[in-house]
């Protein structure tokens, strides 16, 4: 058992990385399972070591005190239903047939066990849920009941309580079947198995059991986990978007005032170029606005921007200037097509609240620059600038 848990969690060290996210609780109904599994046991009888006697025949013959002394072979089947609670923890109802041998009196005693286990997924619970994920190595601890149905003449039958463990590796073949490969442990409390006559008394043995199973599990009803968004996260990082675009604003809004001063100077300039008779042309130089937009969207962010917008407009408007309205998105949110449609629609979207600002429409030069990089984060890049030409 060391040495298939040793291979299993090496293997499962090289398996790729998975996301690691948390998963919501699904209804009473979902994550309910059925496996079956055929079986070959090796039984140890009394203080025997457990590889006592692996590779005995079945049946293994008439011999009682060599049953007795060293143990012997059998096929069993299994069957177990259990549920799933957390991706990383469930619980079954194994029960397990098993018949012992032909050694006694050509009878085949039948030795029936019902044990509840508990399930842990070390691959979800180490290294996160995947849905998409093929193998999963799930050991497990548990205790029951079992009982003889089945016993020689002149043997009462006998029930004890037992104690099991294993390593459960399952094999996605879809999302209702897959395979398992289990290598299983029971140890039986009390003497239950039948030994050879001694004195005409024929005493009872205590039992370990070894078992290899194979077979298949099948999930009923929903079988996946769904993911729960991390709220927190979410919300940090809006926040923290928002506040950024503060700054911006509140640079810009410092950078609007200095210009009114400059455009302020550059007025009495002309006024005193007027009044000698001097024709001088100014020329308006302002910094370009931005206008922000969320992920996806053609609708300003924040008419906060507008303000901004509507100063920029009323100079151009006493300065006859042209304006030049630049749509941009992210390239990495949508395709390039796609990034570009959203560009043009949002340059078009700033350039109707300027006309609206009573600024001229041929006025306005349209550009669609589509998805870029320019600014960091990503997200700045979601918006439309409008500048003098």
């Amino acid at each position: 058992m060391l040495a298939v848990a040793s291979l299993s969690m090496s293997a499962m060290a090289q398996d790729d990385p998975t996301e690691k996210y948390s998963v919501s609780t699904n209804s009473f109904w979902s994550n309910w399972f059925i496996q079956t599994n055929l079986n070959w046991s090796s039984y140890t009888v009394g203080t025997h070591g457990l590889f006592a006697a692996p590779f005995q025949k079945f049946p293994m013959g008439t011999d009682e005190k060599e049953a007795c002394q060293h143990g012997f072979t059998a096929p069993s089947l299994s069957i177990a239903v259990g549920k799933w609670f957390t991706p990383g923890l469930g619980l079954r109802t194994k029960a397990n047939v098993g018949w012992m041998g032909k050694a006694f009196d050509s009878d085949v005693p039948m030795l029936v066990s019902v044990n509840e286990q508990v399930m842990f997924n070390f691959h979800n619970l180490f290294g996160g849920y995947d849905e998409s994920r093929v193998w999963n190595f799930i050991p497990y601890v548990g205790a029951g009941l079992a009982h003889t149905f089945s016993t020689p003449s002149g043997v009462s039958k006998a029930g004890t309580y037992t104690f099991s463990a294993g390593l459960l590796n399952t094999f996605k073949i879809s999302k209702k079947v897959a395979l398992n490969l289990e290598l299983a442990y029971m140890n039986y409390g009390k003497e239950i198995y039948p030994g050879a006559a001694q004195g005409g008394i024929m005493p009872k043995h205590r039992l370990n059991q070894l078992s290899i199973e194979v077979g298949a599990t099948f999930n009923l009803g929903k079988g996946t986990w769904n993911k729960t968004p991390d709220v927190e996260a979410i919300k940090a990082l809006s926040q923290g978007q928002i506040d950024a675009l503060n700054a911006q604003l509140t640079d810009a809004q410092t950078e609007n005032a200095r210009l009114k001063d400059m455009l302020a100077n550059q007025q009495k300039e002309v006024a005193q170029a007027t009044a000698v008779a001097t024709k001088t042309v100014t020329k308006v130089v302002a910094a370009p606005v931005s206008v922000f937009f969320n992920i996806g969207k053609s609708k300003v962010a924040s008419k906060k921007d507008l303000q901004n917008v509507a100063d920029l407009a009323k100079v151009a408007k006493d300065n006859n200037s042209k304006i030049v309205v630049t749509g941009y998105a992210d390239s990495k949110t949508g395709s390039a097509s796609y990034n570009q449609k959203l560009s043009e629609k949002r340059a078009q979207v700033v350039a109707d609240e300027l006309v609206k600002l009573g600024v001229n429409r041929d006025n306005i030069e349209v550009v669609a620059a589509g998805g870029v990089t320019t600014l960091s984060p990503i997200s700045y890049n979601r918006r439309a600038t409008v500048e003098i030409k």
